[in-house]
């Protein structure tokens, strides 16, 4: 069979280029064909493999196209004769220079001087523009006039916040610098040097702190195992759940009843006791107390954190868990490099929350024991109810001052720890 052999006229690829259009440049080398096909046969010799691309940068920048490819016989493209068909010489129009198609943004200069650019432009801050003091009293105004279109929404709880909590501390830090409310004689740290040296504020200083080292570490850990138990859609996960928030809508005082009933001389636990064997055992009035304290604050606080816990898993970006997944199959290592860090910031509400109901657990421990209950149990709230009792209203504000100072030093650290911790996680 014969060959024949296609010429492109330099107008022919010229109009092709500055059109830019592939349907243009195909129809101009079907011209040819046929025009071709119409005045000579291709030579035999003619290798039909020696088919190359035509590139626009060949007639817009005058590169030299490659030659290596080329027949012998002449410097055009060769295309065989298609049969029974012919077929449109296979014309490829490209945008870059030769050699350069596999990453025009590495060998094209135009783009590598464009990304320098760009990248100098990120680099240049913006120059900072400096107020005047005009500008400065307006801005400032305009801030004041939007507060105070605010004011009066805020106004009821403003007031509700300074006569029932600014008001009152603001008495009591007076009350700890006087002798006494009648005669108001200013004596110093005098009333506070006499608390701490007051033996039972040091007995119910030392329970409620070591209280709080066992119940908030407790509350936060068993909580938060809770909560990824029930995420992973465990059987009878309502039920479960209503179990642990059923004490939040029951009263205080039923709660307790349920306690006394159980850790009782005669109650439920002694009754198991003795049942292997054992003696019965005063819970309340023993070296126990603190657990049976500890048992009823983890039942009533558990269910919150919990749901707080519940709602931060929910809000990890499944992202990030699939690209984790993806990388391991390590689930503590998932959990303590993304689930933890997503979680920080509902970590210390949970444990600032628990914290302060650990201090707050006195209500429980006076309807289980009284104003006077045994030592193991003996906080700090049932020192200040007892000097609130004898009306010595210096020791209570002088204690309820330290006890505010340790919780506002211990809220601050956790801030500061947390702040450290989650920086990554904003950034």
């Amino acid at each position: 069979m014969k060959k024949k052999e296609i010429k492109l006229t330099k107008e022919e690829i010229s109009k092709a280029v500055q059109e830019s259009s592939l349907r243009e440049a195909a129809e101009t080398a079907g011209a040819a064909e046929e025009r071709a096909q119409q005045e000579s046969p291709l030579p035999e010799e003619a290798n039909p493999e020696t088919v190359r691309e035509i590139s626009l940068w060949d007639e817009v920048d005058g590169i030299a196209p490659p030659q290596e490819n080329l027949p012998e016989t002449g410097k055009t493209p060769v295309i065989p004769d298609a049969d029974p068909k012919p077929e449109i010489v296979p014309v490829t129009i490209t945008s870059s220079p030769p050699g350069t198609e596999n990453n025009p943004k590495e060998d094209n200069p135009a783009s590598k001087k464009a990304r320098k650019k760009s990248k100098r432009r990120k680099e240049e801050k913006p120059p900072k523009r400096k107020m005047t003091k005009e500008q400065l009293k307006k801005y400032y105004k305009l801030m004041f006039l939007s507060d105070l279109k605010v004011m009066p929404f805020l106004l009821p709880s403003l007031i509700g916040v300074i006569m029932f909590y600014l008001a009152p501390f603001g008495v009591a830090i007076f009350y700890a610098f006087v002798d006494n409310p009648i005669t108001k004689n200013f004596v110093g740290f005098q009333n506070i040097v006499s608390v701490f040296k007051n033996g039972s504020f040091r007995l119910g200083a030392m329970n409620t702190l070591k209280f709080s080292v066992m119940a908030v570490p407790l509350a936060v850990i068993i909580s938060l195992l809770l909560a990824l138990m029930l995420n992973h859609k465990i059987p009878f996960a309502s039920q479960f759940r209503t179990s642990f928030l059923s004490p939040l809508v029951v009263p205080v005082a039923s709660v307790v009843l349920v306690f006394q009933v159980l850790f009782n001389y005669n109650g439920v636990a002694n009754l198991v006791v003795t049942f292997f064997g054992g003696d019965k055992i005063d819970w309340l009035k023993s070296v126990y107390a603190p657990y049976v304290v500890l048992l009823l604050f983890l039942w009533k606080n558990l269910g919150y954190n919990m749901i707080l816990f519940l709602g931060a898993l929910g809000n990890i970006p499944q992202d990030a868990l699939e690209v984790a997944y993806l990388d391991t199959n390590n689930e503590w290592k998932i959990f303590w490099l993304i689930k933890i860090r997503y979680l920080s910031p509902t970590l210390l509400f949970a444990t600032i929350i628990s914290l302060i109901n650990s201090f707050k657990v006195f209500r429980e421990v006076y309807l289980l024991t009284g104003s006077y209950p045994f030592d193991s149990i003996y906080i700090l709230q049932n020192y200040m109810n007892n000097m609130f009792d004898s009306m010595d209203y210096q020791k209570l504000s002088s204690a309820a001052i330290i006890m505010a100072i340790v919780m506002v030093v211990i809220i601050g650290g956790m801030y500061v720890a947390e702040n450290r911790f989650g920086r990554d996680m904003e950034e």
